[in-house]
């Protein structure tokens, strides 16, 4: 199968470096064929302006998302964009690895979604049942600051963590078709024998990413103006 790790982290030997490199290394193993996309050192550029665009529908006046549908229907996308988007379209699985800061991502892949996951390309005109890369699973692998997962849920300091990855697991790999896994979460600040113990079930998670069952979210026809129908609702 072909991965994709999209790694956002500014330092190689960070615990975001050490999972990536210990999950590209497990996964050729296995006999996958890993593309590594590193941010940082690719000084991928997150700021979303004209300069996306080799050749404009409108020069005198920016529209992003117009201009995005006309670069994917005539492939005039900026170079970088067009690599990443070549890149997506080869993955059958994609793994995103970064570090929750200031409770999200960094702004570098907040920027990679926004340039990459364009109109025309990653969605539109459809989208959740019906985004343009049906086909496809992501699981994120984030890591926290928290010594621990207790900071978080209903009754946690940080609130549900869920919540906090709820913008990209559902917001932009579901709407644009992708199924996704359940994250796998690592405690930064937690001690050497435990990190272990995380490095194992992060092994066994990875063994086995293409076996695991997808987060279960419902469908866009559970809805009705905007709201999920009663008979859907888990109360």
């Amino acid at each position: 199968m072909n991965i994709l790790i999209v790694y956002a982290h500014p330092e190689p030997t960070s615990l975001n470096g050490s999972l990536k490199e210990f999950a590209c290394s497990l996964l050729e193993s296995q006999g996958h064929n890993v593309g590594i996309s590193d941010l940082y050192e690719m000084s991928f550029k997150a700021i979303a302006d004209g300069n996306d665009f080799r050749e404009r529908k409108n020069p005198h006046q920016l529209n992003y998302l117009t201009e995005q549908m006309n670069a994917s229907k005539n492939k005039s996308f900026s170079q970088d964009i067009l690599l990443e988007q070549e890149k997506l379209e080869w993955a059958d699985f994609v793994i995103f690895q970064f570090p929750i800061w200031w409770t999200e991502a960094p702004a570098i892949l907040k920027g990679w979604f926004d340039r990459v996951f364009a109109f025309g390309f990653a969605y539109g005109p459809g989208a959740y049942d019906k985004g343009n890369l049906r086909g496809k699973k992501a699981m994120l692998s984030v890591t926290h600051g928290a010594p621990n997962l207790n900071n978080y849920g209903e009754f946690g300091l940080k609130g549900k963590l869920e919540e906090r990855l709820f913008n990209i697991q559902h917001e932009k790999l579901y709407f644009s078709g992708i199924e996704v896994l359940e994250p796998f979460i690592f405690p930064s600040s937690a001690p050497l024998e435990i990190r272990n113990d995380y490095f194992e079930n992060y092994k066994k998670r990875l063994l086995h990413i293409f076996e695991e069952p997808t987060i279960p979210f419902h469908p866009l026809s559970h809805y009705q103006n905007g709201q999920l129908v009663n008979e859907f609702r888990k109360d």
